[in-house]
């Protein structure tokens, strides 16, 4: 389904399997994107394109559970996740009690880094709304995130070719480097930013 979808509908595929990703988590993303990238090869798909693609759609479901999360308490959403609805999308409140906690702990910063964190990337836009963070702060944090973690996958895919199936179970197994390296990034770009507006 994943692949019919990129093949058949290219950029509009991709926004949609992403968009849908954020807001049902079972659906790996890293397939999805890894895919875009090794189909950069042979359709009209760009890595630019499909990276914009990719994190427009991570930002359209990200903004659907931030609405939600304005609607909601932790209370109310564990009931959702203990009902027939919630258990058919795997919602599990052990996954929400992990998200709520990890956002009070580490804030704004939890929306940029933990778009790179498998199910916390889906849920972390929900105690974003919760909290009433502010809308313009989450936009700019979750397309700054995604567009880092979608640029890298889709190129991993790319450069893997044919090979992208064995790609992702590297990427499975490395997932947590990948995170580091991408941390390392944000932290230097935020660096060199700090260091011009002191010049």
């Amino acid at each position: 389904m994943i692949t019919a979808a990129i093949d058949q509908y290219g950029y509009l595929g991709v926004v949609f399997l992403i968009a849908l990703e954020n807001v049902f988590p079972p659906i790996p993303s890293e397939v999805v994107l890894v895919f875009a990238g090794y189909s950069t090869l042979h359709t009209n798909l760009g890595i630019f394109g499909a990276t914009f693609a990719a994190t427009f759609g991570a930002y359209i479901g990200a903004l659907i559970l931030y609405v939600v999360g304005r609607f909601l308490n932790v209370d109310q959403l564990k009931r959702f996740a203990s009902s027939k609805v919630g258990k058919i999308i795997r919602l599990k409140e052990a996954d929400i009690d992990k998200t709520a906690s990890f956002f009070n702990k580490h804030g704004g910063w939890t929306i940029l880094f933990g778009r790179c964190v498998p199910v916390i990337r889906s849920l972390i836009s929900i105690p974003a709304g919760m909290t009433k963070y502010p809308l313009g702060k989450f936009s700019l944090l979750t397309i700054g995130g995604t567009l880092l973690w979608n640029f890298i996958l889709i190129n991993l895919g790319h450069y893997a070719g044919k090979a992208w199936r064995q790609m992702l179970v590297m990427i499975d197994e490395w997932l947590y480097v990948l995170l580091a390296f991408t941390v390392i990034i944000v932290v230097v770009i935020w660096l060199v930013r700090k260091v011009k507006k002191k010049a």
